[in-house]
């Protein structure tokens, strides 16, 4: 008869007795801060700071900087295979943590970032980042930080005296080569979610102003569109131009009450509800309707003009920073609508009034903005054909959080021995 397995405890759960548990220090050759600048130098070298490490463990270069070459370069320089540790950061960042993998040829980092080499006889890289990856998930270096105004950071001897469970490393490479081949399927599906992105702009670029085998084009104030087309205002296809329900939003109640982040993709989701319970009048006059066209009129610039069309079943309000539009089916198709005003979310940014923080839309500017007029059946069409591409993105992005819950899963039962992929005799 087998024997109970027996465990030791560590920051992440309990692991199996036959791991080690060290001290990060005991299994590495060097943990080193990078260095502080204030300049910048286009023929400089490029700095990696803390919005180059994503929570998903990657280096990323869509956005970086460069700086000044200090005399001390060879000091600062990354190699593949160095674990970057972001220090400093806000709160619910701080901890994120990437392998550098020969990302860019000449590669430095900044003071927020500590890097880490490994001692490649006692733990490989990737145990050392999907550990900490999940010490980030179940919040330790929220736990161990020192906090500032705004900002948040890890002090060196504390991570040099981080407790690290350590299987045997022909274990730790198992683990990695498993978690690696599920990021390696993200990654893929990100690069298909990306392409379609693309393919989704540049067909709505094309449809929203060419339309559907047009020849013949007009210049108009809105640019070139076909002669067949009219330029019209948004008031003269819609009606109805109503500002949502102002009540006490609650956690539970009758009515499920629509805001400005159930709007995604230019769809109403039943996400982020609150609740409100309100006599049969009020419920009448702000109960949505399929078709039902919303419109954020007031948050920051970048978020105001937020549009999405509800298709919901049931019975639900919407609060009071939107505007809901009633289209005139005769002449427009609220899909169309909808996806023609996320197209042009520039210019319809450009109608809001700013203060502070924040921008409004008010319904009366909303009345007046250009919009294109074209046959019911070509919209109709336009809409069918862009929402196919986005049922598929729709996919693409539910696979994605499926295989999200996946790694997670699999990261925490591998990252304690709970799951192991060695034999234990």
């Amino acid at each position: 008869m087998k024997g109970k397995t027996k465990f030791k405890k560590t920051p992440i759960g309990e692991i199996p007795e036959d791991w080690e548990v060290v001290r990060l220090k005991d299994v590495i050759k060097e943990a080193k801060p990078g260095f502080a600048s204030g300049k910048r130098d286009e023929n400089g070298i490029i700095q990696l700071r803390m919005n180059n490490i994503t929570t998903e463990g990657k280096v990323t270069l869509k956005e970086y900087l460069k700086v000044p070459v200090p005399s001390n370069i060879k000091d600062y320089l990354l190699k593949p295979g160095d674990v970057l540790f972001n220090n400093t950061n806000s709160v619910d960042l701080i901890g994120k943590t990437a392998i550098f993998r020969g990302e860019c040829q000449f590669c430095t980092y900044s003071n927020h970032i500590t890097r880490i080499r490994v001692d490649s006889s006692r733990v490989i890289p990737e145990w050392i980042m999907y550990y900490f990856m999940e010490l980030w998930r179940v919040g330790y270096f929220r736990q161990i930080c020192v906090r500032y105004v705004g900002q948040a950071s890890v002090k060196k001897t504390d991570l040099l005296n981080m407790p690290l469970p350590l299987p045997p490393l022909p274990e730790q490479k198992k683990i990695a080569e498993i978690l690696r081949t599920v990021d390696e399927v993200i990654e893929k599906t990100d690069e298909a979610i990306e392409k379609t992105e693309r393919l989704k702009k540049g067909l709505m670029g094309r449809l929203l102003t060419k339309g559907i085998g047009h020849e013949r084009f007009k210049k108009t104030e809105l640019g070139e569109i076909p002669e067949e087309w009219r330029v019209v205002r948004l008031g003269d296809v819609a009606s109805s131009f109503q500002y949502g329900l102002s009540t006490k939003l609650k956690d539970s109640g009758r009515y499920p009450v629509i805001k400005m982040d159930s709007i995604l993709n230019g769809k109403v989701l039943p996400i982020n509800l609150k609740y409100t319970d309100l006599d049969e009048i009020t419920f009448r006059k702000y109960k949505l309707e399929k078709g039902d066209v919303l419109i954020n009129r007031t948050n920051s610039y970048e978020l105001v003009g937020r549009t999405g069309v509800f298709m919901l079943e049931g019975d639900y309000v919407f609060a009071s920073y939107l505007i809901r539009l009633k289209p005139n089916l005769n002449v427009a198709d609220p899909m169309f609508l909808t996806l023609y005003l996320i197209f042009a979310g520039d210019r319809l940014r450009q109608l809001a009034t700013r203060a502070a923080s924040q921008a409004n839309i008010n319904a009366s500017n909303l009345k007046k903005f250009k919009i294109p007029l074209l046959p019911i059946e070509e919209q109709k069409q336009i809409a069918k054909i862009l929402s196919t591409v986005d049922r598929k993105l729709e996919l693409l992005r539910e696979r994605r959080e499926k295989l999200e819950r996946v790694k997670r899963g699999l990261m925490k039962d591998l990252l304690t021995g709970k799951r192991r992929v060695m034999s234990t005799r």
